[in-house]
């Protein structure tokens, strides 16, 4: 039973993202995206725990898992199916939107400005979908 007089607190901290190279995904998410790499502990010869992170960002982060087997590589790049897996909120769409250009990121989806503001898709190395969601001034 809950205790009703402590409230309850929780929060999604990981989600974990199939890659087929640690070293090639954090290259990326640092190089590309600009992330900071939170951690990078080896657990055995073949695993790590690699977490990402966006800048500015204390919450959520993702966890970069090599896949282990056929199963888990077949789903490197469409985790969902080929929907949108991943939302990247910015605070200047502008500038993070030419950040994109500029490290010749795959633009999926022009920007738009939608009831929830100015959205781009675009695709990381794998070809996994992100919304880039900013403000509309």
């Amino acid at each position: 039973m809950l205790n009703t007089f402590e409230p309850m607190h929780q929060e999604v901290s990981l989600i974990s993202l199939l890659v087929s190279d640690y070293d090639e995904a954090i290259a990326f998410y640092t190089g590309k995206l600009h992330f900071f790499l939170k951690e990078d502990t080896r657990l055995s010869d073949e695993k790590r725990w690699v977490v990402v992170m966006p800048p500015g960002s204390s919450g959520c982060g993702i966890l970069l898992a090599k896949a282990a087997n056929g199963e888990q590589q077949s789903r490197i790049g469409n985790q969902t199916g080929g929907r949108v897996f991943l939302f990247l909120r910015t605070n200047d769409f502008d500038r993070d939107y030419q950040a994109l250009l500029d490290n010749d990121i795959t633009i999926v989806r022009e920007p738009t400005v939608e009831p929830y503001g100015k959205v781009a898709v675009f695709a990381d190395l794998y070809g996994n979908l992100w919304d880039m969601i900013g403000p509309v001034y």
